[in-house]
């Protein structure tokens, strides 16, 4: 076993009675006659369990339970598993205890083998919880990797209707999540805006072959049909129930921060604040890659570009980001994952 098990007791014999019965049951056993003692040795010791006297002076073992708690909660500590001892048998103790987080009772005076069997059945439980933990989290780390696979592998099918852009979903939701990262987003949020990042274009799979890869210009006509591809991603997205969000970026990346932007010409803060994030890093990888209709275009023109947009294409805190992040660029590093004939800039 070899378990950590703490006592705390203001009465000599007690203790000495819980040590002999709990060390012959192979637990590694301290005890303490307060709870100001306890609070002292938590702060070096870990503790697999803790056995806490009710009635004791100075602090009884309400006070000393609600005192380890605030201490475990200001160190980041997980709760160690507590059982009270008393000799009262009266409901409102046991609700309290129980109400702070106590695990079991044991009356005083207890039998020896009555004690060993209630710490080791409440050790296991506790064992058997933690190995549940452990494989939901293995268990769930897994599907996430399936899941970011997964949509990982459509976004790069996705690109490659486009002879031009491979790779642009993935270096969009790359920039958008750098971009998030800086703003302050939560390591959870940046991960959705990844994905969102790496599905914006999902809508271009109904779009024909030959309008995307289309050299020159497109007609206004040809134009009317890519413009289709929002509204086309979002459908499409509106399917995965649970991820309601995922439809985000597909769906508003093409609005404009003055309104005049599609599908839905929402104007400033009305649009998603994920796909303004986007609708920047979209911009930014669509100028320094080559397209059908024009070539990479120059280092300083993008900066200029992205300043010119500022208030009416973009927001213009997440066009500042992206500024700073190509300032912070000087040798070009953000394109060298590009394919050799994108890396004109």
């Amino acid at each position: 076993m070899n378990e950590r098990i703490v006592v705390v007791d203001d009465d000599a014999i007690i203790l000495r009675n819980i040590d002999s019965t709990l060390s012959q049951g192979g637990f590694r056993v301290t005890c303490l006659k307060s709870g100001k003692m306890l609070l002292n040795y938590v702060k070096k010791n870990p503790v697999d369990m803790l056995l806490l006297d009710i009635r004791m002076p100075d602090m009884d073992g309400f006070e000393t339970l609600q005192a380890l708690r605030i201490w475990e909660k200001e160190n980041s500590l997980k709760a160690a598993p507590v059982i009270f001892l008393t000799a009262s048998d009266d409901g409102e103790t046991e609700t309290r205890g129980l109400s702070l987080g106590a695990m079991d009772f044991i009356r005083k005076p207890f039998a020896p083998e009555v004690l060993k069997l209630r710490v080791s059945n409440l050790l296991e439980l506790i064992r058997l919880q933690k190995d549940l933990h452990h494989e939901v989290e293995i268990k769930t780390a897994a599907i996430e990797s399936l899941s970011i696979h997964l949509v990982q592998t459509l976004a790069e099918a996705i690109d490659a209707k486009d002879n031009y852009t491979n790779g642009h979903s993935t270096r969009v939701a790359g920039y958008a999540k750098e971009i998030a990262k800086r703003y302050g987003y939560s390591p959870e949020r940046q991960e959705e805006i990844y994905m969102m990042g790496l599905l914006h274009d999902v809508g271009k799979i109904g779009i024909p072959d030959h309008i995307i890869n289309k050299p020159g210009r497109l007609t206004d006509e040809e134009f009317a049909v890519i413009k289709e591809h929002p509204e086309k991603g979002a459908k499409i997205l509106s399917a995965v129930t649970e991820m309601p969000k995922l439809m985000t970026g597909a769906r508003w990346h093409h609005e404009r921060y003055d309104g005049s932007g599609y599908p839905d010409g929402l104007k400033g803060d009305d649009i998603p604040e994920e796909a303004r994030i986007i609708a920047v890093a979209d911009a930014y990888d669509a100028m320094t890659s080559n397209r059908s209709y024009r070539e990479t275009i120059p280092r300083e023109r993008v900066i200029s570009e992205l300043k010119k947009g500022m208030g009416t294409q973009f927001d213009e805190r997440f066009a500042k980001i992206m500024l700073k992040m190509i300032e912070e660029d000087k040798d070009n590093k953000m394109c060298q994952h590009l394919p050799k004939e994108q890396t004109k800039a």
